[in-house]
């Protein structure tokens, strides 16, 4: 008779497997240990080993925030003052603060000259009064040298001129009476 070995399943199989696994591995030459394997990490060549692990206190192998991300990717790719110009628009309200955003709304950011329209001619001039401050605001948010000066301007006045073609002259004013 022969002696036949039952089938093996479930945890008995994956026991076993492990049992040959570690046998060849000796046969290798290979050690294999028990237990966890310690974390010791090697960053590109000629970087600094890491050896245990990361304590209670931050550490440059903790997850980042996106923020400090986004701004070292800026930095390092010299997108920094693109990232600050755009920052003046995303953030306006944050900015110049939420009572001046309800009133004005920044244009265009070229050269260093910020062009804000506001929604009336009232608010225009309070603005233009509050520029040193809104200046003062801007640099601490954004830094200094983003935005050096602004241009305020009022709402438009609607255009008579319809058409290509147009003569010079009052307009439609200048047919009546």
């Amino acid at each position: 008779m022969t002696s036949e070995q039952p089938e093996l399943r479930g945890i008995d199989l994956a026991r076993r497997a492990l049992e040959e696994a570690r046998a060849a591995a000796k046969a290798n030459g290979k050690s294999v240990g028990q237990g966890r394997a310690s974390p010791v990490r090697r960053l590109r060549a000629g970087g600094r080993k890491y050896s245990g692990w990361s304590g209670a206190g931050p550490d440059q192998r903790d997850p980042q925030l996106l923020a400090s991300l986004t701004g070292s990717i800026a930095k390092s790719r010299g997108w920094s003052g693109r990232v600050a110009e755009g920052m003046v628009f995303g953030r306006w309200p944050s900015v110049v603060g939420e009572d001046i955003a309800s009133h004005a709304t920044p244009l265009t950011l070229e050269g260093g000259v910020l062009k804000i329209a506001a929604e009336s001619t009232a608010w225009a001039t309070q603005l233009r009064m509050l520029q040193p401050q809104i200046l003062a605001k801007i640099a601490a948010a954004v830094g200094n040298g983003v935005v050096t000066s602004l241009r305020i301007t009022g709402p438009q006045a609607p255009s008579w001129r319809k058409g290509e073609r147009h003569i010079k002259g009052r307009g439609p004013r200048d047919t009546y009476g």
